[in-house]
């Protein structure tokens, strides 16, 4: 059976994954240069009027996308666009550890959502589903778990657990937390988004905890 699996319900929404594993990692702090490296990402976007990015073929493909589903993204915004207007608004990426930075600074760069997950916390295989509106999620800084509404994409583990609702929110289940060593890379695409674009996210951050995590990765990345 298939590591991963993405259903039909799925698929007729036009979403589709890259994705890739890397084992061995040290989750530590970002600093030397990781550190310039993302400072680099903040200058080349800080002046950029976020306006603009509503012209974006990438954004406006995230954004019908999320219509399609019934989220507001005036209101929540895709995550690469999100980290983008982050660095247009007060000219920083967020900094959490080398690994979710490495993750946060490829999709402000690209616009694509890409999520990290700990191989230790979850269970093979996964399924990016619909949700059925019975599902718990535990977002990332959040207290208390809330229903996931019904039609939602999500990827969800072979015990039930909902790992990310898709594209942008992950859960505090199945995040990188300081003992972290293997991780699955997940990026996210939608109708209208480039199959390489998103492959090429996916493999440039696998190559970025190869180089500031010290991560063993085989080179491979697959798309569904």
């Amino acid at each position: 059976m298939p590591k991963i699996v993405v259903s039909e319900d799925a698929r007729k929404l036009g979403v589709f994954i890259s994705y890739t594993e890397v084992t061995s990692i040290v989750v530590r702090p970002t600093e030397g240069e990781l550190e310039e490296e993302m400072k680099r990402i903040e200058e080349k976007y800080k002046h950029i009027n976020p306006e603009s990015l509503k012209e974006d073929p990438v954004v406006r493909a995230y954004r019908d996308f999320y219509w399609k589903i019934n989220i507001d993204p005036t209101k929540t915004r895709p995550s690469g666009e999100a980290l983008r207007r982050r660095i247009s608004r007060n000219g920083k990426l967020p900094r959490i550890n080398n690994v979710v930075d490495i993750g946060n600074l490829v999709s402000a760069d690209t616009l694509v959502p890409i999520g990290i997950y700990d191989e230790s916390r979850f269970k093979y295989p996964i399924t990016l589903r619909l949700s059925n509106g019975t599902e718990n999620f535990y977002g990332i800084g959040k207290k208390e778990p809330e229903k996931v509404a019904p039609n939602i994409p999500i990827l969800v583990d072979s015990e039930g657990i909902v790992m990310h609702i898709y594209p942008h929110r992950d859960s505090q289940l199945t995040n990188v937390i300081e003992t972290t060593k293997d991780v699955l890379i997940i990026g996210a695409g939608v109708l209208g988004v480039n199959n390489d674009l998103v492959k090429e996210a996916t493999k440039r951050v696998a190559e970025l905890l190869v180089k500031y995590a010290n991560g063993k990765w085989n080179k491979e990345v697959s798309i569904l």
